[in-house]
């Protein structure tokens, strides 16, 4: 399935956790941001991004993998935004942050929330509760002012 194309409208999107056969519905809340971020994932980490899919899937622990990527790209974004990143980017870019250093803490983002909805039976109908609890366990982490995010070994292909 990975090195496999199909069109825009597909029914093949639900399959990797869009909402319906056309994946731009999902994006409207994070537009060419979260669009780019994914394919980041998946190119860039393309080993990973299927192992997480593929967990993802699994009957007790199922999320829709595209529409939370986008999500992920949401919390990013409010990271960004109310300055909570500085930490990191502090502490691990020399010089200014440029978008590829976004996509990296998007793809470690993308790494703990999975592990983090992983640890226990999650409901997916509260989702957003979650999503809500995570991003504040990540603030905190960010508050110790020595903190880095550590991006996954770089994939070879």
């Amino acid at each position: 399935m990975v090195d496999e194309s199909f069109s825009t409208k597909s029914k093949r999107w639900s399959d990797i956790g869009f909402q319906g056969d056309c994946p731009a519905t999902d994006f409207r809340g994070m537009g060419m941001l979260g669009a780019e971020n994914l394919r980041y994932f998946v190119t860039s980490y393309q080993k990973l991004a299927v192992s997480i899919l593929s967990s993802s899937l699994h009957p007790g622990h199922w999320y829709p993998f595209g529409v939370v990527g986008i999500n992920i790209t949401g919390s990013l974004w409010r990271l960004l935004l109310d300055g909570s990143l500085k930490t990191h980017f502090y502490n691990s870019i020399p010089g200014a942050p440029v978008l590829a250093d976004l996509h990296e803490v998007y793809v470690c983002l993308f790494v703990k929330f999975n592990e983090f909805w992983m640890m226990e039976s999650r409901d997916i109908m509260q989702f957003n509760n979650y999503l809500s609890s995570f991003e504040k366990s990540i603030k905190k982490k960010l508050q110790a002012e020595d903190f880095t995010f550590e991006s996954p070994p770089k994939e070879t292909h």
